[in-house]
Formats: C-alpha cells, structure tokens, sequence
C-alpha cells in the first residue's frame, strides 16, 4: 500500500511492502498508473522471487519470515485493545473530564462559554483591522532568507476583552497557479489599551522563492477546545 492512513504507522521494514509517500503527479489518474507500474515491478523484482524462494523442504524461508515479522511487529498494534485504548486515553477520557468540568456549579462555565460565543457571533462583524504593519524591506522586494522581519497588527475588539487571536499564514502557489499554505505562525499579543489590541511576530524566511504573506484572525477562549466548535475566521492583508 502507499504509506498513508493505517499503512503509514504500521509499516515495517521486512514485514511488508510499501510505495514511497512521494507524490510525482498532481494530476490522480497519473498518479494512479504510475502506482499500478511500480506495484507491477514490486512484485516481479521483490515479492514473487522471494515466494518462489523454495527450499528442498518445499517452502520459501525469506517468505515465512516475512509472515512471521508481519505478525510479531504490524499484527499486535492493530487489535481491538489497541483500539479501545486509543478511544479511552485520546477521546473519552478526555470527553468525560470535559463533561464534568463544564458541569461543576450548576454548569457555571457552560453557561460562560454559551454567553461568550454569543457575544463574539454579535460583534464579530464590526471587529476591525485599525492597521497593519512590516518591515520595510518586505515591501520593497529585498527580503533575504535567514533574516529576520516584524509583523504589527492593530484590532479593535468591540469590547471583547482579549477573545481573538491572529496568525501570519505565508502562502505559495505551485506551478498551475494554486495556492498553498507554507507557514502558519501565533502572533503575540503585546500591548492593550481599551478595545485596542496589539500584536505582533518575527517572521523568518528560510528558504527562496515567491511567497505572500496575509493575516487570518479567529475567536479564541479558555474553554474552547477546539476551532472547529465556533468555526469564524477572518482573512486580511
């Protein structure tokens, strides 16, 4: 299989057979004959000399150690207890202590959270970029690599007391012109005063090419476990 999914963290070296995690192609229906090709070579160079491998007693020693590595190092991390145990320790325990967090004094910090929400859902639409600010040499094209570079951005938050958060999200496009995050970088808030919010980042560019640069910004709070449970987002330049 290609090393993806499941594949990617149970492949063993001489327990199975892979296809490199290399994509060639963008274009799937290339990608996907050339997959076919080396499929065909694996077999015709790797796997079918080392089943056909027989011995006087009649049977491919390399072979049936490839099933035995197979079973001793991929089997045993792919049984139900593994599972269970990576349900338990990475989603229900957490759900569990979760639930009772939020639960404690009569929901007290549910009901924050809900109240919270509503009022970034009410405001966020007026919340607005004062300004931004970079380094002088990113606007006059003398950017080197390894160097380093101050990003400022100015929000008012509309009375939201610190509820937002933004990034420096550096973006490339690849030859048929489409683009691609290369960078995602937390700018730190650095100075408050009233509903004015600053923040800013060093930005370092470590390898040449065309790149832009643009600011996203998003609700962020105590209690909120992830983005994707109050899905705004703003993007700006």
């Amino acid at each position: 299989s290609v090393l993806d999914g499941w594949w990617l963290e149970g492949y063993r070296e001489g327990a199975g057979w892979a296809l490199t995690d290399k994509r060639t192609y963008e274009n799937q229906a290339y990608q996907d004959e050339l997959d076919a090709a080396t499929i065909y070579s694996i077999l015709e160079t790797e796997i079918l000399p080392l089943y056909y491998a027989r011995n006087r007693k009649g049977y491919s020693e390399g072979w049936i150690r490839t099933i035995k590595n197979s079973i001793a190092r991929i089997a045993p991390h792919y049984t139900m207890k593994r599972q269970l145990d990576d349900y338990y320790s990475k989603f229900y325990c957490k759900e569990a202590q979760r639930y009772h967090h939020l639960q404690e004094n009569n929901y007290a910090k549910a009901k924050e959270l809900a109240a919270w929400k509503e009022a970034v859902a009410e405001r966020w639409d007026s919340i607005q970029v004062v300004s931004t600010a970079r380094s002088e040499a990113l606007f006059e094209g003398g950017v080197e690599s390894g160097k380093e570079y101050t990003m400022t951005v100015v929000l008012d938050e509309k009375g939201l007391k610190d509820a937002i958060g933004v990034e420096l999200v550096t973006m490339y496009k690849d030859k048929d012109g489409k683009e691609h995050i290369y960078s995602v970088e937390p700018m730190e808030m650095i100075k408050q005063e009233g509903n004015l919010y600053t923040f800013q980042c060093v930005h370092v560019l470590n390898n040449a090419g065309s790149f832009s640069l643009s600011y996203r910004m998003y609700p962020k709070h105590p209690e909120l476990p992830h983005r994707q449970d109050f899905c705004y987002v703003r993007w700006f330049v």
